[in-house]
């Protein structure tokens, strides 16, 4: 291309998205909720198991508590 010359469009002027902007974004889309569900799937589950080992130790604290109050 020489300097000085220009690109002529051919047609009418396309405006707005194509077909594959659209697939794009919808692609990117569904990507973007399964990584955030899965990090959210991630986090719930470390703060599950933390409640459940919370829960689980009181336990075992009051049984402790309530053997030891007993033998003595």
């Amino acid at each position: 291309m020489a300097k000085g010359q220009q690109i002529e469009h051919r047609g009418e002027e396309h405006r707005g998205l194509s077909l594959f902007d659209g697939v794009l974004i919808v692609g990117g889309g569904l990507i973007a909720l399964f990584v955030a569900f899965a990090v959210l799937h991630f986090v719930a589950g470390i703060i599950w198991f933390f409640v459940k080992l919370v829960i689980v130790v009181a336990l075992i604290a009051i049984v402790a508590k309530l053997v030891f109050r007993r033998r003595s």
